[in-house]
Protein backbone atom coordinates (compact mmCIF):
# COMPACT_ATOMS: atom_id res chain seq x y z
CA UNK A 1 0.00 0.00 0.00
CA UNK A 2 2.96 2.33 0.45
CA UNK A 3 3.06 2.86 -3.32
CA UNK A 4 -0.20 4.81 -3.18
CA UNK A 5 1.27 7.73 -1.25
CA UNK A 6 4.42 9.70 -1.97
CA UNK A 7 7.16 9.49 0.62
CA UNK A 8 7.01 11.96 3.46
CA UNK A 9 5.31 12.33 6.77
CA UNK A 10 3.62 15.63 5.89
CA UNK A 11 1.65 14.16 2.99
CA UNK A 12 0.62 11.19 5.12
CA UNK A 13 -0.59 13.50 7.88
CA UNK A 14 -2.47 15.61 5.34
CA UNK A 15 -4.27 12.58 3.86
CA UNK A 16 -5.11 11.34 7.35
CA UNK A 17 -6.45 14.79 8.32
CA UNK A 18 -8.56 15.12 5.16
CA UNK A 19 -9.88 11.58 5.49
CA UNK A 20 -10.81 12.18 9.12
CA UNK A 21 -12.73 15.33 8.21
CA UNK A 22 -14.53 13.56 5.37
CA UNK A 23 -15.39 10.67 7.66
CA UNK A 24 -16.92 13.07 10.18
CA UNK A 25 -18.88 14.90 7.47
CA UNK A 26 -19.06 12.83 4.24
CA UNK A 27 -21.26 15.37 2.44
CA UNK A 28 -18.68 18.16 2.51
CA UNK A 29 -16.65 18.80 -0.64
CA UNK A 30 -13.07 17.53 -0.50
CA UNK A 31 -11.32 20.30 -2.42
CA UNK A 32 -11.64 23.01 0.27
CA UNK A 33 -10.08 20.53 2.71
CA UNK A 34 -7.32 19.75 0.22
CA UNK A 35 -6.54 23.44 -0.18
CA UNK A 36 -6.47 23.92 3.58
CA UNK A 37 -4.25 20.85 4.06
CA UNK A 38 -1.73 22.11 1.49
CA UNK A 39 -1.08 25.17 3.66
CA UNK A 40 -1.66 23.53 7.05
CA UNK A 41 0.98 20.86 6.41
CA UNK A 42 3.25 23.09 4.26
CA UNK A 43 3.25 20.61 1.38
CA UNK A 44 5.63 20.74 -1.54
CA UNK A 45 4.20 21.45 -5.01
CA UNK A 46 4.62 17.75 -5.86
CA UNK A 47 2.68 16.66 -2.77
CA UNK A 48 0.03 19.33 -3.40
CA UNK A 49 -0.44 18.02 -6.96
CA UNK A 50 -0.76 14.51 -5.60
CA UNK A 51 -3.48 15.55 -3.13
CA UNK A 52 -5.40 17.50 -5.75
CA UNK A 53 -5.29 14.57 -8.18
CA UNK A 54 -6.13 11.99 -5.53
CA UNK A 55 -9.16 13.83 -4.17
CA UNK A 56 -10.39 15.18 -7.51
CA UNK A 57 -11.28 11.59 -8.38
CA UNK A 58 -13.59 11.49 -5.34
CA UNK A 59 -17.26 11.89 -6.16
CA UNK A 60 -18.37 15.30 -4.91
Amino acid sequence: MHDLLPDGEDIRRAVKWISGNLQDNPDQPAMPLVNEAIFKFDLSPRDADFLIGFYSKRKE
